[in-house]
This record gives structure tokens, sequence and C-alpha cells, in this order.
């Protein structure tokens, strides 16, 4: 993959990470909790029915200065009694309204940082679930874990307690690069982590995850880490771009005084990664995940039925509704989206009084839900088949067209520029396209064009 320069300033504008639809900075405030009980019982007669968990553990040893996450520091972690307290107690009031019939097919722990805090508590709320639910055969299990806060016997501990997939946060190699965003230098390096996870006898799948466009980054000192990190070989690797919002996340302010890469440079890194994850034998996957080609996510992506949840990419068969805990959680339905408060201590008083907290939501309209479909299906597959998505949504491809304010002079700028092909009823993102698929998807999104909204650029 090659994109010379004039593209790059082109199409380096603000559009929505689209990792949902609507985004979630279109949610309404003053959703209740009769709203949320109502979207949960609404849920059990809709598809897809299997239930997708999701628990956020804001907890960290310190904030990093990228982070984009709602997150605290631990300090004496007298906090993280009260707030598992809390997550039992939200969960049986979801629960309590859920159709027990329906399987579970995906637990997901993010933060923060979830092995921040002793195992003991992960355990006891995975057994709330293995307890109450049926599993999917191979549901995916995962956490996200810090290699700072990782070790050999918190390892053993997560595989006993079901866990099949470690996303690492490596996020640089790189020491100087760690110490300017205020990361810690793990313990044990990551490669011996995953060595360890190898020789469990689990088969649990590892990610290792990066970011670029970090201060002390540069084309050359990343590639140096992509390379390390592909003769490790992990299962997966995430290669996120650093979204630069200051104006949400304050602390991000440090970075700009420390000195962020230009686009161009950037740009380069993400390319460099491109070029370099295909030799040592890796595929691209949506925007940003590189997986080896035995992987699940893989054989979707060749048949177009990749897919994406609040959880991330996913096949079609692990997919669910997303119910989400925790402060900032984001439950994900059918028909619309939940968000829970953002403070600890408001979020404990709600769920001791029974109540749920829901912050923030939208009930998704039947024309979103088309946009929702149509920009999902582009943003894991690259592909827009009209007719393939209209006969799934029972309507026509015109219906469908008009829904999403579909205007074939739309694409002519892309065209010309090598980015995408169509030919009437198929749109196909080029190599090249992939990395301005945000600018893409937007075509299809009536109201990013309609309402003004303020997003990070695409590079």
């Amino acid at each position: 993959m090659q994109i010379p320069e004039e593209l790059l300033n082109k199409y380096n504008t603000p559009v929505p990470r689209y990792t949902s639809y609507p985004p979630a900075n279109h949610f309404r405030e003053g959703f209740t909790s009769g709203d949320h009980i109502r979207m949960i019982n609404e849920s059990n007669s809709c598809e897809p029915s299997n239930i997708a968990i999701y628990i956020h553990i804001p907890f960290c040893k310190k904030i990093c200065y990228y982070c984009g996450c709602n997150s605290c520091v631990t300090g004496d972690g007298s906090l993280v009694g009260p707030y598992i307290d809390a997550l039992k107690k939200e969960i049986s009031i979801v629960t309590g309204n859920l159709d027990k019939t329906r399987k579970i097919s995906q637990i997901h722990y993010g933060g923060g940082t979830p092995n921040a805090i002793d195992p003991s508590y992960i355990e006891d709320l995975n057994n709330i679930f293995y307890k109450n639910f049926n599993l999917i055969e191979k549901p995916e299990i995962a956490i996200e874990c810090n290699p700072d806060s990782l070790d050999e016997k918190k390892i053993d501990r997560y595989i006993k307690s079901g866990f099949n997939r470690f996303s690492i946060g490596v996020q640089d190699f790189n020491t100087t690069v760690l110490r300017n965003v205020n990361r810690a230098v793990p313990a044990i390096h990551p490669g011996e982590l995953l060595k360890y996870i190898r020789n469990s006898g689990s088969n649990a799948g590892v990610n290792f995850d990066f970011i670029f466009g970090l201060p002390g980054q540069t084309a050359a000192t990343f590639a140096e880490t992509i390379e390390k990190a592909a003769d490790i070989k992990p299962d997966r690797l995430v290669t996120f771009s650093y979204a630069h919002v200051p104006w949400i996340k304050k602390h991000q302010v440090i970075l700009e005084k420390k000195g962020l890469p230009q686009p161009g440079e950037k740009m380069k890194m993400f390319l460099d990664t491109f070029n370099s994850l295909g030799k040592k034998g890796y595929s691209p996957i949506g925007l940003d995940h590189f997986v080896l080609p035995e992987d699940d996510l893989y054989k979707a992506y060749t048949q177009n039925q990749l897919h994406r949840n609040f959880q991330g990419y996913c096949t079609r068969r692990t997919t669910g509704q997303v119910y989400a805990f925790g402060v900032t959680a984001i439950s994900q339905f059918e028909n619309g989206y939940v968000q829970n408060m953002k403070e600890i201590p408001a979020y404990i008083d709600s769920v001791e009084k029974g109540i749920l907290p829901a912050e923030k939501g939208c009930e998704v309209t039947a024309v979103q839900k088309i946009t929702r479909e149509v920009i999902n299906k582009l943003m894991c597959n690259k592909v827009i088949n009209f007719t393939e998505i209209a006969e799934s949504l029972s309507i026509t491809a015109d219906e469908l067209k008009t829904a999403v304010n579909f205007r074939e002079e739309r694409l002519d700028e892309f065209r010309n520029d090598g980015l995408l092909s169509y030919n009437g009823n198929e749109l196909e993102v080029s190599e090249n396209g992939t990395m301005f698929i945000r600018n893409i998807a937007a075509i299809f999104d009536r109201e990013y064009q309609e309402k003004g909204k303020t997003y990070s650029k695409t590079v």
C-alpha cells in the first residue's frame, strides 16, 4: 500500500470512527432506569438472540496520557470492593429481566485495567454468568490486560476461570515512548507472557495491541516495534491510531507539549505496518486488525461475514446483543443503546437503591438500523452489496439507497483517487481506500451530513 501525500492531506478530515452507529456522541441525556429495563425486555425477542456481556473495570495503577477511556487511579483500593458489589447488584437487576433460555456467546472485560485488581473479583463475576446461563459452544471469554500488571499466577487463574482470549496492551516496545505517555515498562516481557499462555494447554488466543501517533514515535522506531511483535507471532496484532480529543480528555494536552508526530509521519507508521505485516504472514482485517490465516476473523472476512459490536470485531456466530455493566458501559441492543453514568460514587449509589444507572442513550430508528447495517458491512468487509443487504433487511435496493441518502456522484472523487470501485450494485474499497474507509462510510451517514458534531481526524 502506498498513499500519495496529496490524498493524505485531502482526506485527513474529522469523521466518526464508526465503531458503532449512531456514534456515542448522538446519545441524549435523560435516559432512565425504566427506559433501560424496557429495552432489555424488548431485546429478548430481537436478533441476534445471543447474549454478549461487557464489564467495565475502571481502575488503573496510573493514567496513561493517551487514554480516552473512563478510568481512575486505584489509589488505596478502597473503592474496588464496593464497586464490585455494585456490579453484582447491577448484573442481578439486568439478568432478572433476561430470558434464561438465551445463551451467552461473549464475555469481555475492559477498562481501565481489569488485571489491576485481584483475580478473585473477576472469578466471582464470571461465576454469576456461568451459574445462571448456558454458553454457546466455544464462546469468547476475553480480558484486556496491561502487561505491567500481569504475571504467571494471574494467567493461571484467568484460564481456570474460563478466559480464552487475552488482549495485551503493549502499545510500544520502546521504553522512551512508554515513559512519554506515563506507562510503566512491564516487568515480564509480553513475549514471555504469550509463551506462557501458549504453553498452558488452554488454546487461549492472544492479541497484542499497539498505538501509533504517540510522542517519541517515528516511523522507524514503530517499525522496529511491529517487527518484534510479528516475530513473537501473537494470533492478532491490533494497531490503533491515537485519537487526540483533548476537549474530552484534558490529560491529553500533556502529549501536545511533548510533541505529537506530524500526520505524514503517522501515516508512514500505518503504511509500514500494513506492508511489513503482510510479509510476515498477517492479513489485514477491518481498519486496524491483522490476523493469521487460521484465525476465525480471517475466515469470516473472506466470506464477507465479518461483524463488529461493542466488543470489537467478531464473527456472526459469536456476536450478540451487548449487556454492559459498570461506569460509562454502553449496552448495545437491536433497538438502541444505553450508557451508564460515569462517576463511581453516583453509580454505586444508584445501584444500591435498586436503580439501573442509565444516563444517556438513544433508540435506533428504522432508517438508522439500515444505515448501521450498511456502515457495519463496509467497515468490516470493505464491500457493500446493496441487493444482499436489502434482502437481509426485507426491503428493496432502491429503498435502501433512499434510506442512506445515497448519491452516486458522491463516489466520484473516491473513484478518481483509486479508493473504491462501484458497478451500480456493489461497492468495494481498494487497498489504498482502507486508510480512508471512515471518509467513505460518511457518504452513507445522513446524520453526519446534516448535523455538526466534533470528531477526531482520519489520520
